[in-house]
């Protein structure tokens, strides 16, 4: 009886030693690939600054360019001598399209998230999942193309009805709609799973205390979801941000600004860095694009920053 003890405690310590060391493998594997996560964005950052920079160095010789008038400019003219490039209208114009296009899709992603997991039955629960998976893995350039034939023909329309020119129906609305239909999935799909993730005890306990399920819904679920909701929203502007392939083919690339009319060309960043890029040979235009990459960096991670402090307020709540 003994040496049975002996051999099974043997095999217990050495079944305990291999999960340890499995663990230990696992773990430093999911470590590894944080840190090469992390590698790969810094040398993005660093490759993108490292080249945006240097049109603003003395050491670039007679084409530097002055960072206050590149910041604050109002016109993008790569096309005339000297070459004009301010980015501080396309900064506005790229707020105004992503945001505009958030306000517009975020509420209807969050109840389209909060119908799908607590509203709907079982099959539509099914069939409105696949959906949103499908909008989600519809190619940018498949956007574009319906947004070049069926949104500018509604905003044309649209500006028709009410007698102004929409220069074919490429416009600012035309972008927030686009955009706002592009980031739809990305929203509804985090909103989705963090709904799902809330604690049912949490909807017993308010419905035990009198509220009823669209007040639970709306005060305890969503609350108890913000910080996915917001996830999501922050990956949704970082989409908006950083479309480039179809925006351009709906936004006009507007070279003076900022673009005030909902019917009047535009042009965002991403557009900016896009249009003309294979024309365009190293040089002093081949640089400021990776300026204005920069510039596209900061903004989305103000946004990001301002995002976080928005969730961090939303219910009264100052920590997760």
């Amino acid at each position: 009886m003994d040496n049975d003890n002996k051999v099974t405690n043997t095999k217990l310590k050495s079944f305990h030693s291999r999960k340890l060391w499995q663990d230990k493998i696992i773990k430093r594997i999911f470590q590894g690939s944080a840190v090469l996560a992390a590698l790969m964005i810094v040398f993005i950052c660093y490759f993108v600054i490292s080249r945006g920079v240097q049109p603003f160095l003395s050491s670039y010789g007679a084409d530097q360019q002055s960072l206050i008038s590149f910041i604050a400019g109002n016109r993008w003219r790569p096309d005339i001598s000297p070459p004009v490039y301010g980015v501080g209208f396309i900064i506005i114009n790229t707020l105004l399209t992503s945001i505009g296009a958030a306000i517009i899709s975020f509420p209807i992603s969050v109840l389209t998230a909060l119908f799908i997991a607590k509203i709907a039955p079982a099959k539509v629960r099914i069939v409105l999942t696949t959906i949103v998976e499908l909008l989600a893995a519809i190619p940018s350039i498949v956007y574009g193309v319906f947004a070049a034939g069926a949104i500018t023909g509604i905003v044309d329309d649209i500006g028709g009805f009410f007698g102004i020119s929409t220069f074919g129906g490429n416009s600012t609305l035309a972008v927030i709609l686009l955009l706002a239909i592009m980031i739809f999935p990305t929203i509804t799909s985090l909103s989705l799973v963090a709904i799902r993730a809330v604690d049912y005890n949490l909807e017993l306990g308010s419905i035990a205390l009198g509220a009823s399920h669209m007040e639970t819904n709306f005060k305890v679920v969503l609350t108890s979801a913000k910080s996915g909701i917001f996830a999501g929203l922050a990956l949704g502007l970082g989409r908006a941000f950083g479309e480039a392939t179809a925006v351009s083919m709906v936004a006009g690339n507007r070279m003076i600004g900022p673009t005030w009319h909902p019917f009047e060309i535009t042009r965002t960043l991403t557009t900016t860095i896009l249009t003309g890029m294979h024309e365009t040979s190293p040089g002093l235009d081949y640089d400021m694009r990776f300026s204005v990459g920069i510039i596209l960096l900061i903004v989305i991670l103000i946004t990001n920053l301002t995002i976080q402090l928005i969730k961090k307020k939303i219910g009264g709540v100052s920590h997760e």
